[in-house]
């Protein structure tokens, strides 16, 4: 399943923006202004939506929840708070 995501996207479960850095394919923190992409100036905030252009959806963020088990769920949300995607 893919979707687009859109500088106003949010998420329906908890109302976060969704086109930030942290669910970006190109954000790793630690490197020049986290972004393994050519930028011009840094995102200060990297939980917030943004204008950048290169924006690229992680390729995991797509994942049907139906198909996991309480204990995947259980993972994905623990390691989601260290890197992966941001949902307050």
């Amino acid at each position: 399943m893919s979707e687009s995501i859109y500088r106003t996207s949010i998420c329906p479960e908890c109302g976060a923006d969704l086109h930030c850095c942290r669910n970006c394919r190109f954000y790793e923190q630690g490197i020049h202004f986290d972004c393994r992409e050519t930028v011009e100036e840094p995102v200060i905030d990297k939980e917030e939506a943004n204008f950048c252009d290169s924006f690229s959806v992680k390729t995991d963020f797509f994942q049907n929840r139906s198909d996991k088990d309480a204990a995947a769920m259980a993972r994905n949300a623990f390691n989601s708070l260290f890197g992966g995607i941001i949902c307050r």
